[in-house]
């Protein structure tokens, strides 16, 4: 059939991706769904979408064999995935029943909810938080397991970590320094559109050799954890070849002059021995993106480490140095939020419900709230997949499986977190109602177009947290409020006038006509106006007033570093319940440098085990240059309960180990020992 003939409907990918990819759904004449594909009319993905969302979309998301359709009932004990269906009144009663009497008799702080991004779209991501701050539950904060050190770091430093530069004017830049992100996982079309595109050079900081590290014009392999002595010892090469901007710093800058002497100290020879890294590589590096114009991309990967915060705070001193801001082709950037694009979205989770409520703790800490009565009666869960997702994967899974801890699961499909639950609730995908979504790299907003029913029963985040709020007793207008008269409120503020019906017709529009310069009137969110290289907010929360030349040392000894970061096939654990997705994925594999393989008496093909005292996790050996010497690499993702040998993932061995700010995941910290099966 030609093209002409399918009824086409444009809507967005929202997943926990930079691309924000533009999605068509080709649509028989009778309303049935022909297929997923991509928007032609995107800049970004051009007409074709990434492996795996083309196979999930296609494949299990649209499957009603798969897809939850209705609420479910545990009939059986806990951890076995045992069900009955019932109606949605009945559990909205006997759930709302269970939180009122927890809230009046224990306290609603009690009641824990768990979230992440499972969808980052305006209202199925931010909606729900409406109910959690009127009941008074306890929020499990939801960047501690992702990215919030670096969120601490750069803040410190410039004062916004969530307003980067526009990607737009790459244009303009001589140099892509690209340091802990791998843009071919977790950025599929930039990887293969926009830096390419952009002329620049490409220079890649990742200690593992993934496939942007491969194509750019170089790449910079450091040992884990050194990245804060990288970026002091490119400030020296700065620094002794001129190119520290010294007007610049004068003008804009706090705090260069006590970071001063430790740069003059990060020799070429100091930093390759903390690094691993060749001399010349790093004096390449540093003169290419010292020289600029240069945008500095700092990925999330790179804080998931001990002084993951100092790292941002080390980067950031480097762009400041090199006066890297305020003009075409320069900037830095962690990710872009909506107020990048001027419009405010913080009325969609109703902060203003919140009477009372405790601080938010870390999922660095969730084990131990849910081990712990007195912390937890109930927990409800949206938007992510604890089991496979948090740390501290055994003693999850033994809080969960507590009698006393009333449970609710809101998911597309059963998985290992749902197995744990009183009640799972069926929740309706991005392809299944309508939406925005404000892309968190371009400077971009994009509808969310509902194209097909929700299988079954199934509803949006939005309406389940709706219903349970009438069944609660909520009689607040924020519940009545309508997903029109939501997206109508945030198109509003938009700088060109923009209805949802056009946008729809559009997918995705640019915000701006012209290029944005990051800062171009050099005013920052800090106390003093200025770049805060110096911090004294940083200081009275406990830690360095000034970043530090950090490089971690060797795993102990008999033990191997582990780095687990994303697979081009998953995210997160999002579609790695899809067959077709998961015969591309190279399934529990441990990849290994040639120089420890060796050492161990490993060759491809070797059963091993890793193992720590949080657990163990059998996977395959793949000898690889793809990691240093000292590391190791498996892919984060997939289910515990896909996993073939050991009914685990890597977050098995993942100890829960905070980083140095924001109480995030240290999960690339990591230490197990290697041992052969058999």
């Amino acid at each position: 059939m030609a093209r002409e003939d399918f009824i086409e409907i444009k809507t967005t990918c929202t997943r926990d991706c930079y691309d924000s990819c533009g999605i068509t759904v080709l649509k028989n004449q009778d309303g049935s769904v022909h297929r997923v594909v991509g928007d032609h009319d995107h800049a970004v993905s051009r007409g074709s979408l990434c492996g795996k969302c083309a196979l999930a979309y296609n494949g299990v998301w649209r499957d009603p064999d798969v897809r939850l359709k209705t609420p479910l009932k545990r009939v059986g004990p806990k951890g076995e995935g045992r069900f009955e269906p019932v109606s949605w009144d009945e559990a909205f009663a006997d759930i709302a029943g269970q939180l009122n009497d927890i809230a009046a008799s224990k306290g609603a702080d009690r009641i824990l909810n768990t979230h992440y991004t499972g969808t980052c779209s305006t209202i199925a991501g931010h909606f729900p938080d409406r109910f959690f701050n009127r009941l008074g539950a306890t929020e499990v904060d939801p960047d501690t397991v992702c990215n919030n050190a670096g969120h601490v770091g750069l803040t410190y430093v410039i004062g916004n970590s969530a307003h980067g530069f526009d990607p737009a004017t790459a244009k303009d830049a001589d140099c892509i320094l690209v340091w802990g992100a791998n843009p071919s996982a977790s950025a599929p079309h930039f990887h293969k559109h926009w830096l390419p595109d952009s002329g620049a050079q490409v220079i890649v900081v990742d200690p593992i050799a993934h496939e942007t590290a491969k194509d750019a014009d170089l790449h910079l392999q450091l040992n884990p954890g050194s990245d804060g002595a990288l970026a002091f010892g490119m400030a020296h090469v700065a620094l002794m070849n001129g190119l520290v901007d010294h007007a610049f710093i004068e003008a804009n800058v706090v705090g260069w002059d006590e970071v001063a002497d430790a740069v003059e100290a990060a020799t070429l020879e100091r930093t390759a021995g903390l690094t691993g890294l060749a001399p010349e590589l790093i004096e390449r590096a540093a003169l290419a993106y010292a020289k600029g114009p240069s945008l500095m991309w700092l990925g999330q990967g790179m804080q998931r480490q001990k002084m993951g915060g100092n790292a941002f705070r080390a980067c950031a001193m480097l762009w400041a140095a090199t006066g890297n801001a305020g003009k075409p082709g320069a900037g830095i950037s962690f990710l872009n939020g909506a107020g990048a694009r001027g419009v405010k979205t913080g009325f969609v989770s109703a902060p203003q419900l919140a009477t009372s409520r405790r601080p938010a703790i870390s999922h660095m800490d969730l084990a131990d709230a849910l081990l712990d009565a007195a912390q937890s009666s109930a927990i409800i869960c949206w938007n992510n997949n604890i089991m496979a997702s948090s740390p501290e994967q055994n003693r999850l899974r033994e809080g969960l499986a507590r009698e006393d801890l009333f449970t609710v699961c809101i998911e597309l499909f059963e998985t290992d977190t749902t197995a744990y639950a009183d009640y799972v609730l069926p929740a309706a995908s991005f392809l299944e109602a309508d939406d925005l979504m404000f892309p968190y790299f371009n400077y971009t907003v994009s509808a969310v177009a509902k194209a097909i029913e929700p299988p079954g029963e199934a509803r949006p985040n939005q309406d389940i947290f709706r219903g349970l709020a009438r069944a609660m007793g909520y009689n607040d207008p924020e519940f009545a409020e309508t997903d029109r008269e939501i997206i109508d409120r945030v198109l509003d503020q938009v700088a060109k006038p923009l209805s949802f019906e056009d946008l729809k017709q559009a997918g995705t529009v640019r915000v701006y006509d012209e290029t944005q310069i990051q800062f171009a009137d050099m005013t920052f969110q800090t106390p003093s106006g200025k770049i805060e290289i110096a911090s004294a907010r940083a200081e009275a929360d406990g830690h360095s007033r000034v970043p530090l030349p950090h490089a971690d040392g060797a795993a102990d000894a008999g033990r191997y570093r582990v780095l687990s970061p994303a697979t081009k096939w998953t995210m997160n654990s999002s579609y790695a319940n899809d067959p077709k997705v998961r015969e591309q994925m190279e399934g529990a594999v441990c990849f290994i440098h040639p120089q420890d393989a060796t050492t161990d008496g490993i060759a491809d093909g070797t059963p091993i085990e890793l193992a720590n005292d949080q657990g163990k996790l059998a996977l395959t050996a793949k000898i690889t240059t793809d990691v240093t010497p000292g590391s190791l690499l498996v892919y984060k993702g997939q289910w515990p309960s896909l996993h073939e040998q050991s009914s685990a993932n890597i977050n098995v061995l993942n100890p829960g180990d905070k980083t140095d700010m924001g109480e995030s995941c240290c999960v690339h910290g990591v230490e197990a020992e290697l041992r052969v099966i058999g």
